[in-house]
């Protein structure tokens, strides 16, 4: 740790006189990536200087241990009890700094809800999903636009897209992605027979046009007349959207809209963020499965949580975390789940730290 701690010194001193050069003044971009740079590493460098300087005071404190003069020993006894003290502390603190930031967690989301196994009642559960995450939303004051949807006739959603905008939302909402649960009585069913269903949720980081360029000639755009549930036609101009980004094969519909710009935009936004998420999923497989997150891989297929209506219980499968208040979680308050498994996530990430 010691040596990747000299390693960060080094660089913000490289960083320092950088900043400090005419002509990098003079080239306000590179003078401002440089100084986000510099800001980033500067807590550690501070926290890494003060750990430095307790280390050199706790060895002059063990010199005086031998000492001649009883009252002074004693000093340096009460000393380096202190400093051990605030030195585990300090040492704590900067494990924690050299955790690796997430670079999308403050970006917006695009997240996605699709019904998977249970039909109609598989349906109603991605709906039960859309009014929660948009009520945890609002509660965080972001804001929430719907980019497509596919609504059935009986209140739900065979899939519905939004996009989520605000303050640290994919830090928030990045453990949501993989297989949702749900077990109860449908309304359809006389019997009162409990039924599983499962919908699957992907949280993407919003990418931006800098983070994913899309060459134009590799799109097939077509257009045709958007359609609601069972199929009827519920406009009569061609402005649904259909983008294929021919060399992957993704594809992306929007028909939300009356004007086909828009749903175009839509579309492209979409489809910018899937393709920024097959990168990073690219990138991850390269990593070594010891220095993955152990919270989850957050892939599609993994069952994360279960949602089990006749015992108001959830239960979160990756922490083993049990909460009867099922409830106020759908009403919203998804807190009480998300900052466990953070705090499982950022432990994880801990022992690497102090592992490597």
């Amino acid at each position: 740790m010691i040596e990747r701690l000299d390693s960060v010194e080094e660089k913000f001193i490289e960083l320092e006189k950088r900043l400090s050069d005419p002509e990098t003044v003079s080239n306000m971009e590179e003078y401002t990536k440089l100084a986000k740079e510099h800001s980033e590493l500067e807590p550690i460098v501070k926290t890494y200087r003060h750990y430095k300087e307790l280390v050199r005071e706790l060895e002059d404190n063990k010199e005086l241990l031998e000492d001649s003069d009883e009252e002074i020993q004693e000093l340096a006894k009460e000393e380096i009890t202190r400093l051990k003290e605030e030195l585990a502390e300090v040492e704590k603190k900067l494990k924690e700094l050299l955790i690796p930031k997430d670079p999308n967690d403050e970006k917006n989301v695009i997240l996605e809800i699709r019904a998977g196994t249970g039909g109609d009642e598989a349906a109603l559960f991605a709906a039960d999903l859309f009014r929660m995450y948009s009520r945890y939303a609002e509660q965080n004051r972001w804001k929430v636009e719907i980019l497509s949807s596919h609504p059935t006739g009986i209140g739900g959603f065979k899939e519905i897209i939004m996009a989520i905008s605000g303050q640290g939302a994919y830090s928030k909402l990045k453990f949501e992605s993989g297989v949702h649960r749900v077990q109860r009585v449908p309304v359809t069913e006389s019997q009162g027979r409990i039924h599983t269903s499962a919908v699957t949720v992907a949280v993407l980081p919003e990418a931006e046009e800098v983070d994913i360029s899309i060459d134009p000639n590799e799109l097939r755009i077509d257009v045709f007349r958007s359609s609601g549930p069972g199929g009827q036609s519920v406009n009569t101009t061609d402005s649904a959207v259909r983008i294929t980004h021919i060399p992957t094969g993704l594809v992306v519909t929007c028909q939300d809209e009356k004007s086909q710009h828009k749903n175009k935009a839509k579309a492209l936004k979409v489809l910018r963020s899937r393709l920024l998420d097959m990168k990073k999923r690219e990138q991850e497989q390269q990593i070594a499965e010891d220095r993955r997150s152990q919270v989850g891989t957050g892939d599609r297929s993994e069952r994360i949580r279960t949602y089990n209506f006749p015992q108001n219980r959830l239960t979160d499968h990756r922490i083993n975390l049990t909460l009867y208040k099922l409830e106020s979680v759908l009403q919203g308050e998804l807190d009480q789940v998300i900052d466990p498994l953070i705090t499982h996530f950022r432990a994880e990430a801990l022992k690497q730290v102090e592992s490597s």
